[in-house]
């Protein structure tokens, strides 16, 4: 498996990227799964053209055999959780065991309101909830209906008790609250300020050990382009990021992509691996911003 040091590196699929096809996605699942990559994930939009998450899932479950896969992220409230918890127990019976969860409460209010949810739940309380909600469905705890005796919803996962959950979690409120019951971090790093990154992490381990929890999973990411210095990796990450940006006002989104992501060389994006490293991260995933599937194997290359 390639790691930088004792430090993992997932591999995002390019599921932002516009005019997707299947043979795209399964290039990538397939490229990563055949590479050095310790988990392979995607995350979760309604409006926008990015697949859907959960039939995704199925999809990348035949298309692997070997990489964890990970949601970063599903986010609960715009699902029924019940039905939210059958579909990822049978992502984990797809993968074999392989799914790890991740959860957030999400940034859009337009995603909300596509699919009828209500932006109020947007809260820590509710995620919270409905997690709980979620492993009790795992755990085989019956639900009641009125016209038959209490029936469980299964399958039941593979990993016993269900698959791990990660949380999206942004401040200190919410790294305490998610400390009650998440198994670890699922962090994204806009900016590469390692100093907030070493920051957050510090707050989660404090925040896990308050709670008397495991120790947790420490994982971030970030938006990577690879040149040879002639700066078309930043172009590419531009191009991205304002197709990406699509909720937010285009004056915001210009002044603020210039800092975002990584756009280097292969040997400048092995030293930004390395710091992550030395922070302590157990695992960084890099998401891409362009479907070259090429770009998969010039990461394998530089891990080694």
């Amino acid at each position: 498996m390639g790691s930088v040091g004792a430090m993992d590196v997932g591999m995002t699929m390019p599921v932002m990227e516009p005019g997707l096809d299947a043979d795209v996605l399964e290039a990538w699942a397939r490229a990563i799964d055949e590479g050095p990559y310790s988990a392979l994930s995607f995350g979760e939009r309604m409006v926008f053209d990015n697949p859907e998450s959960l039939t995704l899932l199925g999809a990348v479950a035949a298309w692997t055999s070997r990489v964890r896969v990970i949601t970063t992220v599903v986010i609960p409230q715009l699902h029924d959780p019940v039905h939210l918890a059958k579909a990822l127990a049978t992502g984990d019976l797809l993968t074999r065991g392989r799914l790890t969860v991740g959860v957030g409460v999400g940034g859009r209010e337009e995603d909300y309101r596509a699919v009828g949810a209500d932006f109020s739940s947007q809260t820590r309380a509710e995620i919270a909830r409905r997690v709980a909600r979620m492993r009790e469905i795992w755990a085989g705890d019956p639900v009641w209906v009125e016209t038959a005796a209490p029936r469980r919803v299964g399958p039941p996962p593979v990993q016993p008790g269900g698959p791990p959950v990660v949380v999206g979690a942004v401040g200190p409120k919410s790294i305490r609250s998610a400390a009650q019951w998440a198994d670890g971090l699922a962090g994204i790093t806009m900016d590469l300020d390692l100093d907030g990154v070493a920051r957050t992490f510090e707050q989660v381990r404090t925040a896990w050990a308050e709670a008397d929890r495991p120790a947790p999973h420490l994982a971030t990411s970030f938006w990577f382009a690879l040149d040879d210095g002639d700066g078309s990796a930043r172009e590419q990450v531009n191009r991205h990021l304002r197709h990406y940006f699509t909720w937010l006002p285009a004056d915001l989104v210009e002044a603020m992509i210039p800092d975002l992501g990584f756009a280097g060389t292969p040997a400048e994006l092995r030293a930004t691996l390395e710091r992550f490293a030395d922070l302590g991260a157990d695992e960084v995933h890099l998401i891409p911003t362009g479907d070259d599937v090429e770009q998969v194997r010039q990461v394998a290359a530089i891990l080694g």
